[in-house]
């Protein structure tokens, strides 16, 4: 799926404080987890980068479960920390152009987000990481904290919150990866009269974002089978070489991958794989 055109801009680093320990569920007994693979791994990838946000008002000394949330605590390079609007009034995301989409898009929510007397942050890097444990390890501490006190959940990497219920059912509940709902597919109108597709969220995996520029209307169903078909690749460990041609039956010849970019392009916070539509094709 894909979803319409919105505001693009920088993720800044948040800066901050206030340290959050969480006991897991009994001593120091770590639950046997299911590894969350990556069947077609290659290294020297790139890290990954987490960033979650949970707004709400949560108990002061928490005990989280490893085995009912799916989580073995805060993976290593990831740090979780919890701010209030006492040391920083406003919450990250709850202003400017972030908190526009929201707004807009869903008034109730975004009211329960401003509020929310604090939020735990959830951020870090894992260095090119060969399975996907960190982000169950995540998806589970952000589970906890739904279940416990939180409002509403932002992952701004996607450009995206959601309410507690919807978090659940797309992350949690599930038991898998899932890793295109990790991933969004952004569209917006081009000069040339095509559309520009782009994704947001590939960093997650420490894989770049796609981009495919001037893509005329006879192809935006196949842009987008193409989108998906890269997102799985690069979730599950592969890598898009550059210079590697398309060679899909439903697009036409002559499109090339090439990595462009940097991890501070506000369009995507990431580095990314450029495919160019010839303009007015």
């Amino acid at each position: 799926m894909f979803n319409r055109a919105l505001p693009l801009f920088c993720i800044a680093v948040i800066s901050l404080s206030i340290l959050l320990g969480c006991k897991r569920q009994s001593s120091s007994v770590v639950p046997n987890l299911k590894t969350w693979e990556r069947a077609r791994f290659e290294p020297g990838g790139g890290d990954a980068m987490v960033l979650y946000v949970v707004y709400g008002s949560f108990a002061n000394d928490p005990t989280i479960s490893g085995s009912a949330y799916r989580t073995t605590g805060v993976p290593k390079g990831v740090a979780m920390r919890r701010l209030n609007r006492t040391h920083q009034p406003v919450l990250p995301f709850t202003d400017g152009d972030f908190a526009k989409v929201l707004r807009n898009d869903n008034a109730s929510l975004f009211a329960r987000v401003e509020q929310a007397p604090e939020c735990m942050v959830i951020q870090g890097e894992v260095a090119d990481p060969s399975n996907l444990n960190y982000l169950r390890d995540c998806v589970g501490l952000v589970a906890y904290f739904v279940d416990h006190g939180g409002v509403a959940v932002t992952d701004p990497q996607q450009l995206k919150f959601y309410d507690p219920a919807e978090w659940r059912r797309a992350f949690f509940e599930a038991y898998e990866p899932g890793v295109h709902r990790h991933v969004s597919i952004l569209f917006s109108a081009e000069e040339s009269g095509g559309r520009w597709f782009h994704t947001r969220g590939m960093r997650k995996f420490g894989r770049p974002d796609l981009s495919l520029h001037n893509v005329p209307e006879k192809y935006e169903k196949a842009a987008i089978e193409l989108c998906n078909r890269f997102i799985e690749l690069q979730a599950g460990g592969g890598r898009i070489p550059d210079g590697q041609e398309i060679q899909m039956s439903s697009l036409p010849g002559g499109l090339v991958c090439r990595h462009k970019g940097s991890l501070d392009d506000p369009d995507f916070n990431n580095v990314h794989v450029e495919i160019q539509f010839p303009a007015n094709r």
